[in-house]
């Protein structure tokens, strides 16, 4: 476990944190007026190793030689100039802070961290965080790397669950849920839908599809995972008769054939750790996908249409009905899908250039 104090005066600005991997939407942007939950489980912190936040830059203002060294291989509207390596925690863990409501940046509902750190240390008055609170943006607070110091409390650092701990937890992130509205004319409302997580987290894998496409088609698995990503593969890949085919892999399942070319596979929520597979399967291309997402599209949860009547037997799940199916398409997340393709060496490849650069507004909003 670890505290965080501030670098000026050592006062303890959290509450003892462990450690765990930076979630795929800590940076989304979603809808608009959303009202989104807090990005951070309590009790944990995670690092994001790159630059975030103001000020930027434009992509023509920055040097190439620059942009090489930090692994950015094409075209992105703005650069952050921040300094890399803040720290994000739940708001509730934070301690011995205040707010400065005039550096509230451009939000319409709350501090949206365009303005740089809003919080100083209550003691000494050192600028330490940034509190995000904006509608359609994750609640969080970054903590400034630059202002702040990391202390191990207990002098013992836990080791990560394994896998197998992983799956007897069972923590998986559901496809569909509510989501909230700030309250407008009409008052607060409600509306089923697919999972922000699993929009941002498609992104990623999508991004990674495509550059295991190796530019041909893919098919995937159907169900659930066919229908996040085959009908983006389709529109975005040329069509054909020979392809790649595509399977879930990863802890608990069986290792598919050796006729398959990608396999999806778990993203460890703790140590950002990908799942690596032995044998025939380990020559396959691998998709990340991070773990709860990979164990619904794993492993889906049964659905009893029948009631029981009585107590429940061991094993017998609750006949509860299945939530609402969203009313449109899934559609991944295109900041999340672009972020990650410019990060990845073969969008250099000219026919993953062109998909990119084909992306128009009018388009990304049929797929995206």
């Amino acid at each position: 476990m670890y505290v965080f104090v501030c670098g000026g005066c050592g006062v303890h600005l959290t509450v003892p944190l462990s450690e765990v991997a930076l979630p795929t939407h800590a940076h989304q942007r979603y809808g608009n007026g959303i009202q989104l939950p807090v990005l951070m489980e309590s009790g944990t912190f995670a690092v994001d190793p790159e630059p975030w936040g103001p000020p930027w830059r434009r992509w023509e203002e920055v040097d190439p030689e620059e942009v090489a060294a930090r692994g950015i291989y094409a075209p992105v509207h703005a650069l952050s100039d921040g300094v890399a390596g803040a720290m994000v925690v739940a708001p509730g863990d934070v301690r011995g802070t205040r707010l400065i409501p005039d550096k509230s940046g451009s939000g319409c509902c709350g501090p949206d961290g365009a303005d740089g750190p809003n919080m100083v240390c209550e003691a000494c008055g050192l600028s330490v965080a940034t509190r995000i609170d904006d509608c359609s943006l994750w609640q969080a607070v970054w903590l400034a790397p630059n202002a702040v110091r990391c202390l191990l409390v207990d002098g013992v650092v836990t080791a990560p669950l394994s896998w197998e701990e992983l799956l007897a937890q069972g923590k998986r992130t559901p496809p569909f849920e509510p989501v909230a509205t700030w309250g407008g004319r009409l008052g607060t409302s409600h509306f089923w839908s697919w999972s922000p997580q699993w929009e941002a987290a498609a992104g990623l894998a999508l991004a990674h599809l495509l550059v295991a496409s190796h530019g041909g088609p893919v098919t995937v698995p159907g169900g659930l995972t066919g229908e996040v990503f085959q009908r983006a593969l389709d529109a975005l890949l040329p069509a054909g008769s020979v392809g790649r085919r595509a399977a879930l892999a990863g802890p608990g399942l069986a290792l598919p054939d050796t006729g398959v070319d990608i396999i999806l596979v778990p993203v460890h929520p703790q140590t950002g750790q990908t799942w690596t597979p032995a044998g025939p399967a380990a020559r396959a291309d691998p998709v990340p996908v991070p773990f709860g997402m990979w164990l619904s599209l794993a492993f889906p949860q049964p659905y009893l249409p029948i009631g029981t009547p009585g107590a429940l037997p061991d094993g017998v799940l609750r006949d509860d009905p299945q939530p609402p199916h969203p009313n449109h398409l899934f559609r991944a997340d295109w900041r999340t899908f672009q972020n990650t393709l410019v990060r990845l060496p073969a969008v250099r490849s000219p026919w993953l250039r062109e998909i990119l650069d084909d992306l128009t507004p009018r388009r990304r909003t049929r797929l995206f």
